[in-house]
């Protein structure tokens, strides 16, 4: 548990540590999280020599950003309800869907944007 009481740089330190043990959680339990990343690697030089100016390549990089940002927060949201139960509920089941439709959105909106800008 964090510790409550850490102020300060303290608390910076210590939350820079929850943060790779985040990275390091998702990378190792969801295969959709490994893919994404694959996908900003490859995704990031290609944006950096097609954007033709900085915006460009700031929105094609963080459409892919993005994605990977609502897979983390889609990763949260399944670990918290698989903790509660893994019998079948409707809302658990529900939570799960919402979550995969996030990332679905994040996915076409990368996708609408790496078309616009490229065409």
């Amino acid at each position: 548990m964090a510790n409550q009481n850490a102020k300060g740089l303290k608390r910076l330190i210590n939350a820079c540590f929850f943060s790779v043990a985040g990275f390091k959680a998702t990378w190792t339990h969801e295969e959709a999280f490994r893919q994404e990343v694959i996908l900003f690697l490859i995704s990031t030089p290609l944006a950096i020599s097609l954007g033709e100016t900085t915006i460009e390549k700031l929105l094609l990089i963080g459409s892919v950003v993005l994605v990977m940002l609502v897979e983390l927060l889609n990763s949260a949201v399944e670990a918290v309800v698989d903790r509660v139960g893994l019998e079948h509920h409707e809302l658990s089941g529900r939570a799960k869907d919402i979550g995969s439709a996030a990332v679905m959105m994040s996915l076409f909106w990368a996708a609408i944007t790496w078309t616009l800008i490229l065409l």
